[in-house]
């Protein structure tokens, strides 16, 4: 099992969420975050003062998929997040130990498998 972790721009994230599900990944977290990776630092004026902005807006993905869901679910983050410009963002495919599916008590793959959908 796997948690993929994506940090992406806010624009992006109804393409994003329409690549998944044609990947019929379900279950993920979305977050508003905010972050600076490679972008340039903007200069904006705010109330006659000019202000460095440091930290961009940006929208972090979180899901649990089992180890088979990984590739799909880094390509469809990737399909639709990508612009070709600096600061669309990365992806983390971090290892986890173990998932407990608080309503049922089911672990580990059962736990990340979609309700209704047999964990086979």
């Amino acid at each position: 099992m796997k948690l993929v972790v994506a940090i992406i721009r806010p624009e992006r994230l109804n393409d994003v969420l329409e690549e998944l599900f044609h990947a019929e990944v379900k279950g993920l977290t979305i977050s508003r975050v905010q972050g600076h990776g490679g972008e340039l630092e903007r200069v904006e004026t705010y109330r006659g003062t000019t202000v460095k902005m440091e930290l961009s807006e940006k929208v972090r993905i979180e899901i649990g998929v089992s180890d088979h869901f990984v590739d799909p679910t880094v390509k469809a983050i990737i399909d639709g997040a990508r612009t070709g410009e600096v600061g669309d963002g990365k992806i983390f495919v971090l290892p986890v130990e173990q998932v407990y599916r608080i309503r049922t008590g089911e672990t580990d793959r059962a736990a990340v498998t979609p309700v209704g959908v047999p964990p086979g």
